[in-house]
C-alpha cells in the first residue's frame, strides 16, 4: 500500500469532552475520523487481520513565511489520536499495532498527515 495524506489531526487535549459526567468525542474528533474513513474509502484501503507496522509523518502547517510553523501538535499525543482514527479502517482494534515510526516531517499549506501501514512479520509478537 502506498501511504496516504491525512489532515492535520486534532490535538488530544482537545478529542474528549466530558458531558453531564460521561466523557465523549469530541465534534472535532469525529470530524477528524470522519474525513479519514472518507480519504480511506477513497484510496481503496483494505483492513488488516494481523499485526501492523504504522509509520506516521507529521507534517506542520506552513506560515505566512512559509516557513514551519512553532505551534504544532506534541507528536507523542498524536499517536493515539491516528490509531484511534484508523481503527475499523486500517485494522481491525488498535490492539494489532507492535510497531509505530512516527517523526515530524517538512511543512504543507494546513498541515497533514502521511500515514502508512503494513503488517508486521517481527519474530517479537509471536
Amino acid at each position: 500500500m502506498k501511504p496516504i495524506l491525512l489532515p492535520y489531526p486534532v490535538s488530544a487535549n482537545r478529542y474528549w469532552r466530558h458531558f453531564r459526567g460521561r466523557t465523549i468525542r469530541s465534534s472535532e474528533a469525529l470530524a477528524f475520523i470522519r474525513d479519514v474513513k472518507l480519504i480511506a474509502a477513497s484510496e481503496g484501503v483494505k483492513k488488516l487481520d494481523g499485526p501492523v507496522e504504522l509509520t506516521l509523518i507529521f507534517h506542520p502547517r506552513v506560515t505566512r513565511r512559509g516557513q514551519a510553523s512553532k505551534i504544532r501538535l506534541d507528536l507523542s499525543n498524536c499517536i493515539k489520536v491516528v490509531e484511534d482514527a484508523l481503527q475499523g479502517v486500517a485494522f481491525e482494534d488498535d490492539n494489532q499495532v507492535i510497531s509505530i515510526n512516527a517523526c515530524i516531517s517538512n511543512p504543507l499549506h494546513g498541515g497533514g498527515l502521511s500515514v502508512d501501514w503494513r503488517e508486521c512479520h517481527d519474530q517479537i509478537y509471536r
